[in-house]
């Protein structure tokens, strides 16, 4: 059960989340369908969280001395990049979305697909939809790199 527990709490982390929990739990030879159910669970838990506040946070912070200029640095960042990927995406701002979360690359993931998210103010149920599938096809990829499957074609070759 403790080693559940840390694959819960490794999926909750910014920048490691399913992406690390995942191989994990398949390195410390923890049955794989409750571990990904776990990992889902701990990747997803935060995502309302960061939706309905993160704007909020930072737009407090904005003006604050200490933190004011991280924090209008993350705004205006935001706002620039979600503009940009609205632009490019256009009616498929929700599957760029799904794709940016759940292609596992440093930089992306759940915590920073909901933070542009609303930042952009999109619609919240459409949102978390596209970050739940986007962490399951997360966790597919790094599923399937964990028990080297990619390794696996490549010596088909």
């Amino acid at each position: 059960m403790k080693k559940y527990f840390w694959v819960f709490l490794i999926a909750m982390v910014p920048l490691i989340e399913i992406r690390g929990a995942i191989p994990y739990a398949v390195g410390f030879g923890l049955p794989l369908v409750p571990s990904i159910l776990v990992a889902i669970l701990g990747n997803m838990l935060p995502v309302p969280f960061i939706f309905l506040f993160a704007r909020k946070v930072l737009e407090w912070g904005k003006d604050k001395k200490v933190i004011g200029p991280f924090f209008k640095w993350c705004l205006e960042k935001g706002e620039k990049g979600g503009r940009k990927l609205e632009a490019k995406a256009g009616k498929g701002l929700y599957w760029a979305l799904f794709l940016f979360v759940g292609i596992p690359l440093p930089g992306t993931g759940a915590w920073t697909g909901t933070l542009a998210a609303s930042i952009l103010n999109m619609d919240f149920k459409k949102s978390s939809l596209a970050v739940m599938a986007g962490v399951l096809l997360a966790g597919a990829i790094m599923l399937a790199a964990s028990l080297g499957v990619f390794g696996a074609i490549d010596l088909v070759k």
